[in-house]
């Protein structure tokens, strides 16, 4: 599978195995238990962080991953946005520090 990561308007295709985001489900179901606790999305802090900001958060830990190049980081980040968004093509994300910015992208036309 394919997430199609957007930044700064240039898009950067992650290849996840497909077993990956069929098995990793415990390391998933993990990191919404963290999230379930609440999170700092960008300056303001979430109590009960819907979907779209778990992603959010997801993304920015993943862009975080793409400039150190820890690619397996990477690669499971994506894994998990591929695993809780059935049919998503690719989320944008934003590097200005407000990830409540980020954005998912559900067709190949948002690119």
């Amino acid at each position: 599978m394919i997430l199609n990561v957007v930044v700064d308007g240039n898009t950067f295709p992650v290849e996840v195995p497909d077993h990956l985001v069929h098995e990793a489900g415990e390391f998933f179901d993990q990191m919404d238990a963290d999230m379930d606790k609440g999170y700092l999305v960008g300056r303001e802090w979430v109590d009960n962080p819907t979907l779209e900001h778990r992603v959010q958060v997801v993304a920015d830990r993943m862009l975080t991953a793409m400039e150190t190049e820890n690619e397996s980081m990477r690669v499971m980040m994506a894994a998990y946005i591929l695993n809780r968004v059935p049919g998503i093509k690719g989320v944008r994300v934003a590097t200005d520090g407000d990830i409540m910015e980020s954005e998912l992208l559900m067709s190949p036309d948002q690119f």
